[in-house]
């Protein structure tokens, strides 16, 4: 007697299932539409330039550099680098199984001013606040992922969070942490915003990538403060970037004033000798990272005696308000005290 074929499709074992089993359903459409191909390509919809993922799993080679990095006091006075979430990113999403990496690319090509009396301001901060811009398009990536099924739980960041962004984006693949401290991408070198988002699903992961700086020690030798102290570790105390931005002494130190070079709001110098910027930066399509005049050819006299209301008016919507008013005209004062 023949046996009968008595097999079904798969989905509809499912179904069948999940009617008796309703919870069923909820977990196979998680597991179906949930792949990291689908996440990526998401991404990639959403308008990412870049993205990859890693697992959760601690690295005790990324921890005991921070370790090492705050105990040297290279934090300067930026307390919350020593919150102890950023050695497991557990510690944000208890459940967290996977992390998510995102890129964006920020350059714009406009060269930065070269007359004596104008401000260097760094390209990152040329536009729109970044983070209002990666924030837009992660909430509408882990609002997709939410909606794969029930139980799906996100939490996502943008330089917002106690998350080591450059090390998960190297983990995930999307580039690697340079001799500056920066990430250097193949596609676009380091002149991009990074951005996560942690999961509790299980996805694939990626590759973590492999370190291409090889013997090339230019950021070092062309930092005017030696912030570099050796490759891959940065001490703020020395850094502009710190100095303009996060300093808030009323006044800078002697040794950062006489290098500042123009600098008011941050520093590029590292990037701008980087090779790998030099042959791979690409003008982005996010209209919103194109400068506003007012931050590519600005006077150091003017920004002297900046203003409460010049400055909520010109740096509105800008990365730039966390620069108070006192600090730019700091800033400024300090550059044209040493620019005879």
């Amino acid at each position: 007697m023949a046996r009968t074929n008595t097999s079904i499709d798969f989905d509809d074992f499912i179904g069948q299932i999940s009617r008796v089993f309703p919870f069923l359903s909820s977990i196979y459409l998680t597991m179906q539409q949930t792949s990291s191909d689908r996440v990526k390509e998401k991404a990639i919809e959403l308008g990412f330039h870049l993205v990859g993922i890693a697992s959760v799993e601690p690295d005790d080679e990324s921890v005991r550099h921070l370790r090492n990095w705050l105990q040297q006091g290279y934090h300067a006075d930026m307390d919350w680098m020593s919150n102890p979430k950023r050695e497991d990113v557990r510690a944000c999403l208890a459940d967290a199984k996977s992390v998510i990496s995102v890129a964006l690319n920020y350059y714009t090509s406009h060269p930065q001013p070269t007359e004596i009396d104008r401000a260097k301001i760094s390209r990152y901060a040329w536009g729109r606040d970044y983070h209002r811009v990666l924030h837009k398009k992660l909430k509408t990536l882990a609002q997709w992922l939410e909606e794969r099924g029930e139980g799906v739980r996100v939490r996502y960041y943008a330089d917002t969070g106690p998350v080591q962004d450059k090390v998960w984006a190297q983990r995930a693949g999307i580039g690697w942490i340079a001799k500056n401290g920066n990430l250097i991408t193949r596609n676009y070198g380091s002149w991009v915003f990074l951005g996560e988002i942690l999961t509790n699903l299980e996805l694939e992961v990626d590759r973590p990538h492999t370190q291409h700086c090889g013997s090339c020690t230019r950021c070092l030798e062309a930092c005017p403060t030696q912030a570099i102290v050796r490759p891959f570790v940065v001490d703020a105390n020395r850094c502009i970037a710190y100095h303009t931005i996060e300093n808030r002494a009323e006044t800078l130190p002697s040794d950062i004033e006489n290098h500042l070079q123009g600098w008011v709001a941050g520093c590029d110098i590292c990037q701008e000798v980087c090779p790998w910027n030099q042959r791979f930066a690409k003008e982005t399509d996010v209209s919103e990272f194109q400068p506003y005049p007012e931050n590519r050819d600005v006077k150091l006299s003017e920004l002297a005696k900046l203003s409460e209301s010049d400055w909520d008016r010109q740096f509105r919507a800008s990365a730039l308000r966390r620069i108070k008013p006192w600090m730019w005209r700091r800033n400024a004062a300090a550059n044209l005290k040493h620019s005879d």
